[in-house]
């Protein structure tokens, strides 16, 4: 064996070569070459750099057997990496091919590369055994055939073209036959008569040389006893039988039934079949003989894919003493049918999937066989269902899955793929093979609110961190990608102007970043603040992040949190107490107000007024007289708050009545103030004076209005006799004054102004019980006028009365 490894090596080096055809390289190499042995350069014949093997992961992939090379990850060549045995790999085919796949990634690409071993003369002829023995009759003529077992040499080729040599004898010669079909028979011929007396036992050595060079040689010792008598073998009409046979055909089933014919007489020529010597265990196993009829039968399962063929010796024996055989052959070819169903293999599988990947991209690397012949081995495949999935033959059996389709992970975040193989027979077998491709997600969807507008109620004087709202936004990605944080939008996008200016939304309202949850940083007040709008942003953690928004309209709901609020005489004069609910009304004293004796009933004595910093009912005022409780000569408009006469005053009434008149507002549960309203009866003359500076007075009335307008152009128009005058609010064109309601200016100086003319009384204190008049002088109407801002829409209305203070001389009342 040594002297051959020279040529093994030279041959290795010659032999080494490769082509790309097709996008398939070849290369040879001598079987038993050593491990480490270099193949060929395969990198580089893949036209990769140096820099990439590593990044790109060049690797092997074998299929169906072990391939023994590997690829060398420092020089990317394809290097032996185990023992090369042909024989084992291939047995007798010829050529020796082995089909490797190497991938390599980034992108994933596939290559196909057929590595042919070539045979060298390792193997010597074998003889199936040692020592043959042989009884031949003494009386057999020269030129008789005996059939021998030839040796087999598992080379192929020259290495496997065996010659035969006997050992030097006189009486017997070997004959060497080949035939095409039959291939070749070896006999063994007598050439000279035998005399058993003489040699009784002939001792040869049959030699089988190969072709090989060096030649190797396997020897065979023949032992051949000669007999007497019995000089007639059995002979068969053929000395092949040829049979065909489906595989799978049922046990028992006839295959041949073979004769032989003996010439002899009586015992001599009763025969019995048997199985040669020769016969491989294998082949008793699967055929059994009848040794009186010959009729071979099946008792095993016959399978092509397993063999194909099979040749059985048969021998048939005669009785006579010594006993003669003849022998013949059997050659039975099994015929295929479609009896496998294609099978279907994943080689390579890259998942999940980006939803973004490309179409054309490599999902997995998919093998296809069939056992069958012919027909019944020819695949047809398909992929179910037939998108966003493909099926690309790359090679014979082999196939790549690639995306056809754009994915959406929001639709379908996972695929189950079945690659179908149905092969060519009839009726044709079909081979599946599922393949789960999940999809991975990418941040392609921006949160969503389910809402554009929410329209949240809050009552004012809500705890502190109390909830709002719930926001939900949703974002049908996953992980990362769709977990959404929530957040108030800054910079001018919400907020509100209250008393104090501008805030921003954050100073109302707070979210929680991660459920969306809109609570309050502080109590809500209506009267301050009646609609916050703002923005709330949804954002996911997604790279990079996508957000959405919607608007938030929060009204604040009022509650009844406000008493009313009761407002100073017109004229700024002394106050009464004033009590609310919760505190105290402004200032002390009482309020005044004058009446005639024997003023008719329904005459407007004075007007309570009063403000509520609510809204809706609970700024709906009520006026209530608390006291006196029983019927008196005064009562109160339940709405206007104006206090007139019940009925005629009569001096049985006395000089002064004291009111007490209830303010209450219609909220739940309802909010009160009192006023406390001393009212002075007057004497008719004093009464007369008073009835014109009533409504009824009306050239009385326009004297003064006329008065008022020629002063009020240049300067704010204030007539007032002693004590002070306020001027509440004042212009070029005049001055004004309105009480403070709940979303109204108290002074516009430019726009629309106010077209109310106000007449307040004056700030004199009422006058004292009994005869107090200094120098009997009169008393002097005093007046305090408000000129509307805007002199083109003039409409003035008196809401005060005319007060005229009077002294009174020697305890008598004069008007």
């Amino acid at each position: 064996m040594g002297a051959c490894w020279g040529p093994v090596v030279r041959v290795l080096v010659l032999q080494a070569a490769w082509a790309v055809v097709g996008g398939q390289v070849r290369y040879s190499v001598p079987e038993e070459a050593k491990a480490g042995t270099v193949v060929g350069r395969l990198a580089q014949d893949l036209g990769l750099e140096a820099v990439d093997r590593e990044a790109r992961r060049l690797r092997l992939v074998a299929q169906g057997r072990r391939a023994s090379v590997e690829v060398s990850g420092a020089s990317g060549a394809l290097v032996v990496s185990s023992r090369l045995d042909r024989e084992e790999l291939c047995g007798k085919s010829a050529p020796c091919a082995l089909r490797l796949e190497v991938l390599v990634e980034r992108p994933l690409r596939v290559f196909h590369v057929e590595l042919e071993v070539t045979d060298i003369n390792d193997n010597a002829p074998l003889f199936p055994m040692n020592e043959e023995a042989f009884t031949i009759a003494e009386l057999s003529l020269p030129g008789s055939r005996f059939p021998l077992e030839g040796a087999s040499d598992a080379d192929i080729g020259a290495n496997a073209q065996l010659s035969y040599t006997l050992s030097p004898s006189e009486h017997f010669s070997l004959d060497l036959q080949k035939a095409e079909e039959e291939g070749e028979s070896l006999f063994l011929v007598l050439a000279k008569p035998l005399d058993r007396e003489t040699v009784p036992v002939h001792r040869l050595a049959v030699t089988a040389s190969d072709g090989g060079r060096p030649s190797l040689t396997g020897t065979m010792e023949v032992v051949i006893s000669v007999l007497d008598v019995n000089d007639n073998a059995p002979q068969f009409n053929q000395s092949v039988y040829k049979v065909k046979v489906l595989e799978g055909s049922e046990l028992g089933t006839l295959i041949i039934k073979l004769s032989a014919t003996d010439l002899d007489e009586g015992i001599n020529s009763d025969i019995i079949y048997l199985f040669s010597k020769r016969v491989a265990a294998r082949v008793k196993e699967m055929f059994s003989i009848d040794e009186n009829k010959g009729e071979i039968r099946l008792q095993g399962k016959l399978d092509y894919e397993e063999m194909d063929s099979y040749e059985i010796t048969i021998e048939a024996r005669d009785k006579g003493s010594p006993p003669l055989s003849g022998h013949c052959k059997v050659v039975l070819e099994v015929v295929d049918v479609n009896d496998n169903a294609p099978e279907v293999w994943v080689t390579s599988l890259s998942v999940p999937v980006p939803e973004d990947a490309a179409v054309g991209t490599v999902v997995a690397l998919l093998s296809v066989s069939d056992r069958d012949s012919g027909a019944n081995g020819r695949v047809r495949c398909a992929v179910w269902p037939s998108s966003p999935f493909g099926l690309v033959a790359t090679f014979a059996g082999s196939y790549s899955l690639v995306l056809r389709e754009a994915l959406d992970r929001e639709r379908v975040s996972e695929y189950e793929v079945e690659v179908r193989a149905e092969d060519g027979g009839a009726p044709p077998l079909r081979g599946s093979r599922g393949v789960r491709v999940p999809v991975s997600d990418v941040n392609d969807n921006a949160p969503a609110f389910a809402q554009a507008v929410y329209t949240v109620l809050a009552r004012e004087n809500n705890a502190a961190g109390a909830e709002l709202a719930r926001l939900w936004a949703r974002d049908p990605d996953e992980a990362g990608n769709g977990r959404v944080s929530y957040s108030v939008a800054e910079g001018g996008v919400g907020g509100a102007a209250s008393v104090a200016g501008w805030r921003p939304a954050s100073s109302y309202v707070s979210v929680d970043a991660e459920s969306g949850r809109l609570w309050a940083l502080q109590p809500l007040d209506y009267e301050e603040l009646q609609v916050l709008q703002f923005e709330v942003r949804a954002v996911d953690a997604g790279e990079p992040p996508l957000c959405g928004n919607a608007t938030v309209q929060v009204f604040v709901v009022d509650e009844n949190d406000n008493a009313p609020a009761l407002l100073p005489p017109a004229g700024g004069g002394p106050w009464a107490g004033a009590s609310g609910e919760a505190a105290s009304g402004p200032g002390s004293g009482a309020l005044w107000a004058w009446a005639a004796w024997g003023a008719p009933a329904g005459q407007v004595v004075a007007k309570i007024r009063a403000v509520d910093a609510d809204s809706g009912y609970n700024a709906w005022l009520r006026y209530e007289l608390w006291e006196p409780r029983e019927k008196g000569p005064f009562r109160v408009g339940l709405y206007s708050g104006e206090v007139s006469t019940a009925r005629a005053l009569e001096e049985a009434d006395g000089p002064r009545q004291r009111l007490v008149i209830v303010v209450r507002d219609h909220g739940e549960p309802a909010r009160s103030a009192t006023a406390t309203l001393s009212v002075s009866l007057v004497e008719g003359a004093e009464a007369a004076l008073a009835a014109a500076g009533s409504s009824s007075s009306s050239l009385f009335l326009l004297a003064v209005v006329l008065y008022g307008a020629s002063r009020w152009a240049p300067r704010a128009a204030v007539l007032s006799g002693p004590g002070p005058a306020t001027l509440v609010c004042a212009s070029e064109v005049g001055s004004w004054s309105y009480s403070q309601r709940q979303s109204r200016s108290l002074c516009v100086a430019e726009g629309a102004g106010k077209s109310d003319l106000m007449v307040f009384s004056p700030n004199f204190p009422p006058p004292p019980p009994g005869p107090t008049a200094e120098n009997g002088s009169a008393g002097k109407v005093l007046w305090r006028l408000f000129c509307p801002i805007h002199p083109s829409n003039v409409l003035w209305k008196i809401e005060s009365e005319i007060v005229m203070l009077v002294k009174v001389e020697s305890g008598r009342k004069s008007g």
